[in-house]
């Protein structure tokens, strides 16, 4: 397989190539600001591409998007094309697909608070070591009980499930502090109101869309619009960790291979590692030396090779370097860094030839036969074919138009997981437990018919008939007119008989 042209060595005139087989060796684009690392990049994206090797990387300034467009192809772009000896020199244009993890400038990238897991959600939180042992009980209890953490609505319900229940929790996964919940609950709060809610749910981005080819055989190039995310630093660095280490989780081992099956490029990797605490970092090294074996070569990208800690970067093998300025005491040192990380040159005073660069040169130093390094060059990098720039609104829409994904992530799926199935849960138990309403006096009165009613009816009578209490009033007195009138008789006949025999 023909080899990736980087450029064209100024010290010895000779091809700076990269050799495919060994692009899984992992590298290193460093360099200041406007020395050229962007335009390198897309060298070398466009080089894994037109051999069929997909690559993914973070558009941090916004000019990475001009990879989906043709450059002009000017006369000056062509006289050095002509100079490194690039024979087949044609502007052209090659096969992208948008992403943004809010959605707005590319499809929607999304992951699951499951498959995020404890630990890097744990960073992009930015909690202690007790929230973060909190939170590891909290992803325990949600497999124990089966209750799906889908998105961050998911993972509050457990939370607050988590508060309601903690005594009996803390007995049977550890010691739980209501402090350290509501701790956790407030940097979900920031979380949210960084953007981060749109990250977490679903459809989930399926790496097989990371590694497409096109039906010609070439290799699309996947661009993360970063320009708004760098911002967010911690969720930035998170999330291209997360997405490495699921390349390094769900890939097969593979081998050594004629060329790549992914090429991983991570911008601005100072990110990365800044207050990055012991754990984390032995994580990314462990990743970056294992996953080669999984075809995937990663390539970090920063101003200083010291920004990358000492055990990631022994593992670089392919290395670009810019030109850095010694103006400062930090500048010094990274400079000296730097000519030390390279195989010596006879021919080449290192760490002089760092500060003189011009814009578009790097020293370059690529591994060949057998995995050995070449000694450093001084090399004049290739121009890309594409645009060297930003696109516009109106390039960018035809380009997701045409997108191979389509639009299986454009709409986002809520299906139940744990906060649906806690608030049923809740609902149930509230039916269960819910006390009678209260009666109305019709309610007694029409579920007291019956004898009730004939009790009083009997009582005090109806409009057909006296009632027992009228029937006595009435015989009452009958009995007592009987009494008075007998008297009187009495009285009125003894009185005449008396008088008669007296």
């Amino acid at each position: 397989m023909d080899p990736i042209l980087l450029g064209k060595g100024i010290t010895d005139d000779v091809p700076v190539v990269l050799q495919p087989r060994l692009g899984n060796r992992h590298g290193l684009v460093a360099g200041a600001t406007g020395t050229g690392k962007t335009v390198t990049l897309m060298t070398l994206a466009e080089g894994f591409s037109r051999i069929g090797v997909p690559v993914f990387l973070a558009d941090v300034k916004g000019d990475v998007a001009g990879l989906a467009v043709a450059g002009d192809g000017n006369d000056k772009l062509r006289q050095r094309a002509a100079e490194i000896g690039v024979a087949d020199y044609t502007p052209a244009a090659n096969t992208v697909v948008f992403w943004d993890l809010y959605g707005q400038l590319g499809h929607p990238v999304r992951t699951t608070v499951s498959e995020m897991g404890p630990t890097l959600l744990a960073r992009i939180l930015e909690l202690n070591d007790t929230q973060s042992g909190v939170l590891d009980i909290v992803f325990k209890l949600a497999d124990d009980r089966g209750l799906l953490l889908l998105d961050l609505d998911d993972l509050r319900a457990l939370l607050n499930l988590v508060v309601e229940d903690r005594k009996e929790i803390s007995t049977g996964y550890g010691l739980i502090s209501a402090q350290s919940v509501a701790a956790i609950q407030r940097a979900l709060l920031r979380l949210a109101q960084d953007g981060g809610e749109g990250f977490f749910g679903e459809p989930a981005l399926e790496l097989t869309d990371l590694m497409r080819t096109t039906p010609d055989g070439q290799g699309v190039i996947g661009i993360l619009a970063a320009a708004q995310l760098v911002l967010k630093p911690r969720l930035y660095s998170t999330f291209l960790l997360w997405l490495l280490s699921e390349l390094f989780e769900r890939l097969p081992e593979v081998g050594d291979l004629d060329k790549p099956k992914l090429v991983f490029v991570f911008d601005e990797a100072h990110l990365l590692f800044d207050d990055a605490p012991p754990a984390l970092v032995q994580r990314i090294e462990q990743v970056v030396r294992l996953i080669r074996s999984k075809g995937v070569g990663v390539y970090f990208c920063s101003q200083f090779p010291d920004d990358v800690p000492d055990n990631v970067l022994g593992q670089l093998g392919n290395r670009v370097q810019h030109a850095l300025r010694a103006y400062t005491p930090r500048d010094q040192k990274a400079v000296k860094t730097a000519a030390e990380t390279f195989v010596a040159n006879p021919k080449l005073d290192v760490a002089k030839a760092i500060s003189s660069l011009g814009t578009g040169e790097a020293l370059v130093s690529t591994l060949q036969d057998k995995g050995v390094p070449m000694p450093v060059q001084q090399t004049l990098i290739a121009p890309p074919r594409c645009r060297m720039g930003a696109i516009t609104d109106a390039e960018r829409a035809q380009v997701r138009a045409g997108s191979p994904v389509g639009t299986r992530y454009d709409a986002a799926i809520n299906r139940e997981s744990a906060s649906e199935m806690l608030a049923r849960r809740v609902g149930e138990v509230a039916a269960r437990t819910a006390a009678p309403p209260a009666r109305t006096r019709e309610q007694d009165e029409t579920e007291q018919g019956g004898v009730g009613q004939v009790i009083k009816d009997a009582v005090f009578g109806t409009k057909r008939r006296q009632g027992m209490l009228e029937t006595m009033a009435k015989q009452t007195s009958r009995t007592v007119g009987n009494k008075i009138g007998q008297q009187i008789v009495r009285s009125i006949l003894g009185g005449i008989f008396g008088g008669g025999r007296r």
